[in-house]
């Protein structure tokens, strides 16, 4: 038995409609499907809502929920803001700074580019607050990727023994943390 792909990704939204309207203006996605029931299907209770899909390309499906019953949304406080987020894969460099270029003259502050070797990132938030990552992988991929994967195994243990960063790929962001002592 072997899961096939992700089927969709569910965040919950503030506002449906400026969410589908966001995406499929900043990120080009397709609003594809919108399901709204009174009762949740799985749980059977009462709690009206907005399920909404959009195409995020390749099969890829985000989904979002709109909950006008339930109190405001939040987020995990113990957990920095930069951890949880989603990332789509842009085709090259030019295409990211494209999007980056879009996304700045539409008024969406954009972090980045981030250098991490095997794959070049920029980072911001939807109108929810969710992290969102777009990120064009470095042509030299594979080859770094073989280099990671050489040492997955050792790195898991060294972390899981001392809870430090292994040194075992410490290559990987060697010129975007140069300047940090």
């Amino acid at each position: 038995m072997k899961i096939e792909q992700i089927h969709h990704v569910a965040y919950r939204c503030e506002d449906a409609k400026e969410t589908v309207e966001w995406y499929t203006k900043m990120l080009n996605m397709d609003f594809v499907l919108a399901i709204a029931e009174d009762h949740v299907p799985s749980t059977h209770e009462p709690d009206p809502y907005m399920h909404l899909f959009l195409d995020a390309g390749n099969g890829n499906v985000l989904a979002f929920f709109e909950l006008p019953t339930k109190p405001e949304m939040g987020r995990d406080e113990n957990t920095p803001i930069w951890v949880q987020h989603i990332a789509f894969k842009v085709k090259d460099r030019d295409e990211l700074l494209e999007f980056k270029d879009h996304l700045e003259k539409n008024g969406v502050e954009v972090l980045g580019v981030t250098d991490h070797s095997i794959f070049h990132s920029i980072y911001f938030f939807d109108p929810n607050g969710h992290r969102v990552e777009l990120a064009c992988p470095n042509p030299e991929e594979e080859k770094l990727l073989k280099r990671l994967d050489e040492v997955k195994w050792d790195m898991l243990e060294e972390w899981s023994r001392t809870k430090k960063a292994p040194k075992h790929a410490d290559w990987l962001h060697q010129k975007e943390l140069a300047d940090v002592s």
